[in-house]
């Protein structure tokens, strides 16, 4: 059985991970069922844990605070505008494949954009979701025995834009980011991309 659940209110990233954290371990003992959660954070910067952080650029001069975290994949940016999606999923009866896992994120993404007018996809050897050389969403998961955390962030609305200015978007030269009110060529609202990525989530994963 799968629950998804939306929160209406922005939350700081700590609380995110709080959130994360304690549906791992409910999990992990046995009183919690596989869930999805669809939230907006307030403003922030995130980055893996990795040795070269170049993508942060010069992180003192960032406008919103940096969280270091267990994921993969260079820097990225939340906040309002964007929709935070967290599968907490136990992989273990999904036969512990994470690439699976990541593909499946992408094509229920790439459904979702599709029904909301985006003919989106992928690139070769990138992960994420697409419209040509244009990044919609990022994707970066962690596991902790063989329960999914993290998950995907995709841009709405041209607020969730600016803050990438700031840093080189997952590490890659010259990425340009985009978000879905600009592809479709009308205002979509993150309650609209919610519902409708919710089902494709179901899809994917229920």
């Amino acid at each position: 059985m799968l629950e998804i659940h939306h929160l209406s209110d922005p939350i700081d990233y700590e609380a995110g991970l709080r959130l994360q954290d304690q549906h791992v371990e409910a999990i992990l003992a046995g009183s919690g069922l596989d869930t999805i959660y669809l939230l907006e954070h307030e403003p922030v910067y995130t980055i893996g844990r990795l040795r070269d952080q170049s993508s942060l650029r010069n992180p003192a001069s960032l406008p919103y605070p940096v969280h270091e975290i267990n994921r993969g994949g260079q820097a990225t940016y939340h906040g309002p505008g964007q929709l935070v999606g967290y599968p907490i999923l136990n992989l273990t009866p999904r036969g512990k494949d994470l690439h699976e896992h990541l593909r499946k994120l992408e094509d229920a993404l790439i459904r979702a954009c599709a029904r909301l007018g985006v003919n989106a996809g992928r690139r070769e050897g990138l992960t994420g979701v697409w419209v040509e050389n244009r990044k919609l969403a990022s994707i970066g998961v962690g596991v902790r025995k063989w329960i999914s955390m993290h998950g995907f962030a995709i841009n709405v609305t041209k607020e969730s834009l600016p803050p990438f200015f700031a840093i080189t978007p997952c590490g890659l030269d010259g990425v340009s980011m985009s978000c879905l009110t600009n592809e479709a060529g009308r205002d979509i609202t993150v309650a609209e991309a919610s519902s409708i990525i919710a089902e494709e989530l179901r899809v994917a994963f229920g």
